[in-house]
């Protein structure tokens, strides 16, 4: 009798020991990473290491058809989590088995697993979707837009919850797989190289790897008709380049600017050290934009970034990101000026080596086109707000910190810096306040006044601050054969 009281005693006590201590540990995820610019941004209790997007487009009638894979590992023990997506879904799974789903906010997709989930595991997240994103509004806006041969989506600070459920934040990046189909005679373009490509019963797969750490923002999918090109740098860097066929009088002029697209690469290596990842390139689909924008690999540009013809400038732009930006990604919004700065700058130095106006002339006219009573001035590049994100001032005095610190440092130091930089940090997240620290160490003297100056202060240097900085200091400045250019590929284009 005494025996059989003990069989079930021990049963009741494995399963207590089977249960977590309390329910109470397990919470939900944040719905938003707390940025600074937009809190409602990622979300809070994973990490994603992997998407796998299988994907499915039918350009007559815009309806894109999905199952996403994601891949993570719990942060903390979840009850629920959330992800950032607006389209249609039919079915969500967490380690596969059905999972409850509901939306809250303007892309929340908040999940509730079949069990909780306990931290440090390793999980795998599937959602079945289907819907028309052209036709999905968020503040009146969808990202993704319809071309009259496909669609395309390419925008910042968020695209990604028009076309797979993601943490939509660049401090969570990951590795991608994109398989698209399409109808046959139609292409289908992301990041990274082309592994593999079929056709079956009218459709034609294409399956994109990127194999390197990237933010969801800096993933792009383009469909429709392009002349593609492929070629290799000097170092056999897969070069891929695509420009639809219907741009009409700026196809010229966009062929021949991305048709720089190697050259300028292996430039960009001798200013900021080896190219970060699998392959480069670039595309123009038939978009009516004027804007470009530095999608991971293989950057979008605008139809309209051609209007006035031939734009190397913004194709060095967008190059310069893929180490500025994309390989060292900013922690929060308002450190636009880790990407944005460098990238500008970067056509300045581009400009010196082509013989059309050095980066100290085109510093000293900058300064001189701005009075002190500019509201150019009042921009932080620093931290310009999310109304200023991109600004001028956050390019243009965004630069013109830069060359202050060339001259305050001088060349051997300031070059040292540009391509350390991205090599330390690579494939990581920093803040403006992490390239002040370390251009510090770099120079061996500290530079917090120097740059609160050039990106914190809400007013032009004065004459005694730019003494060392700025070459000539009075009005008469002549203009740069490059400047026209470099103002057009920057001032028109990037006004996301």
């Amino acid at each position: 009798m005494r025996h059989r009281l003990l069989v079930p005693g021990a049963v009741a006590l494995s399963l207590v020991l089977a249960v977590p201590a309390s329910a109470a540990d397990f919470t939900p995820g944040a719905p938003g990473v707390g940025d600074t610019y937009y809190p409602e941004s990622g979300n809070g209790g994973y990490d994603v290491s992997h998407y796998d997007l299988r994907l499915k487009y039918q350009p007559k009638t815009d309806l894109l058809q999905g199952t996403a894979t994601l891949l993570a590992t719990t942060t903390q023990d979840l009850s629920r989590f959330n992800l950032d997506f607006a389209l249609k879904v039919s079915e969500i799974r967490v380690n596969g088995k059905k999972a409850r789903f509901t939306t809250s906010g303007k892309h929340e997709l908040e999940v509730t697993p079949a069990t909780p989930l306990e931290k440090g595991k390793q999980i795998s997240v599937v959602v079945r979707y289907a819907d028309k994103p052209s036709q999905v509004k968020i503040d009146n806006y969808s990202a993704w837009a319809r071309t009259p041969d496909g669609g395309v989506v390419a925008q910042e600070p968020d695209a990604a919850v028009w076309w797979f459920p993601s943490n939509d934040h660049p401090t969570d990046k990951a590795t991608y797989d994109v398989s698209v189909a399409v109808p046959d005679g139609t292409q289908a373009l992301s990041n990274g190289v082309l592994a593999s490509q079929s056709s079956k019963l009218g459709w034609t797969r294409y399956n994109w790897r990127s194999d390197k750490p990237q933010a969801t923002y800096l993933t792009t999918l383009a469909v429709g008709k392009f002349d593609i090109t492929t070629d290799t740098t000097a170092n056999g860097l897969p070069v891929i380049n695509a420009v639809s066929k219907d741009l009409g009088a700026n196809e010229g002029s966009a062929r021949a600017s991305i048709a720089r697209t190697a050259e300028a690469t292996e430039w960009l290596e001798s200013v900021f050290g080896p190219y970060p990842f699998n392959a480069v390139g670039g595309y123009v689909p038939n978009v009516p934009a004027h804007y470009a924008l530095e999608t991971q690999t293989r950057p979008f540009y605008g139809k309209k970034a051609f209007d006035r013809g031939t734009n190397v400038s913004v194709v060095v732009h967008e190059l310069a990101h893929q180490w500025y930006g994309d390989s060292v990604s900013l922690k929060d919004w308002k450190d636009i000026w880790i990407n944005e700065g460098f990238a500008a700058y970067s056509q300045w130095l581009w400009s010196e080596k082509e013989g059309e106006g050095t980066a100290q002339q085109l510093a000293d006219y900058v300064y001189a086109q701005h009075p002190a009573d500019d509201p150019f001035w009042k921009v932080k590049p620093g931290n310009p707000g999310a109304e200023n994100q991109f600004d001028d001032a956050v390019y243009d005095r965004g630069a013109l910190a830069l060359q202050a610190l060339r001259n305050k440092v001088g060349d051997k130091v300031f070059f040292g810096i540009l391509k350390s930089w991205p090599t330390e940090h690579r494939y990581g997240n920093a803040s403006v306040a992490d390239f002040v620290k370390f251009a510090g160490k770099k120079s061996g003297t500290s530079l917090d006044g120097f740059f609160d100056t050039w990106l914190f202060e809400p007013s032009r240097p004065a004459a005694g601050a730019a003494r060392h900085t700025l070459g000539a200091r009075h009005a008469a400045v002549t203009e740069p054969k490059s400047w026209r250019q470099i103002a057009a590929a920057t001032h028109a284009v990037h006004g996301h």
